[in-house]
């Protein structure tokens, strides 16, 4: 079972998209029980984001602090300009955004305990804009 969401970013950063995810994952586990007539209320969801400029990450929903941290460390980690990328063709934030996608991740497992996502308290599910624009990134969400 599985939808796909699109999420719009607004540019660069975390946007959570915690809420949609566990829409999804009730309308998926509705259509279960009234494809199959049982539900399954325990599973595994698997969130997968279509994209290499882009990821995804479970992370504080609580204190915007957090957030900006980890935004501004990983720009200082991986920042814009280096002289030794070659792969630029789409701007200064094109290889800049495909290293940062392939450091944090592009697909997220979360378990399914009596049909709700097993988060922590203070845990939030964003995806992760690396490029400076605006995107439609698309978001798969399956049960498994």
């Amino acid at each position: 079972m599985h939808t796909t969401l699109t999420v719009e970013t607004r540019g660069k950063g975390l946007h959570e998209i915690t809420s949609a995810v566990r829409r999804a994952v009730s309308a998926l586990l509705e259509r279960d029980t009234s494809q199959s007539g049982s539900a399954s209320a325990s599973g595994l969801c698997v969130v997968f984001i279509r994209h290499t400029s882009a990821s995804l990450t479970i992370q504080e929903n609580a204190d915007p602090s957090a957030r900006r941290d980890l935004e501004a460390w990983l720009e200082r980690l991986v920042p814009e300009g280096d002289a030794l990328f070659t792969h630029t063709s789409e701007g200064p934030d094109d290889m800049p955004s495909h290293i940062k996608a392939a450091l944090t991740g592009v697909s997220l497992s979360i378990p399914v305990i009596d049909g709700a996502l097993a988060l922590g308290t203070w845990q939030g599910i964003y995806v992760w804009e690396h490029r400076a624009r605006r995107h439609a990134r698309e978001v798969i969400v399956s049960i498994v």
